[in-house]
């Protein structure tokens, strides 16, 4: 049986993020799309390393978070990093 990469791994090359954001700070997005219903996931708020602020988050949200990176592979695909504008739906 093989081990799966941790919940925040990024699918983003590093170095493609670091000419994304070579500061570390940036406005990016964490998104965990389903991996059974189409268009539906949750996103949250990160830098461009994937780091996100669970003490920003209201209670709802960090439940949120939490639950879905203990269901990357279960519910959930690997975490996607991504700058906000590319998220953004017209």
């Amino acid at each position: 049986m093989s081990q799966r990469p941790p919940a925040a791994a990024l699918t983003a090359d590093p170095a493609v993020l670091s000419q994304l954001c070579p500061s570390g700070t940036g406005t990016f997005e964490m998104l965990f799309e389903s991996l059974f219903h189409a268009g539906r996931s949750l996103v949250f708020p990160c830098d461009c390393a994937g780091h996100v602020d669970l003490d920003c988050f209201s209670d709802r949200t960090r439940a949120n978070y939490l639950y879905a990176r203990i269901m990357v592979g279960r519910e959930y695909a690997r975490p996607r990093v991504m700058p906000l504008d590319i998220c953004a739906q017209p």
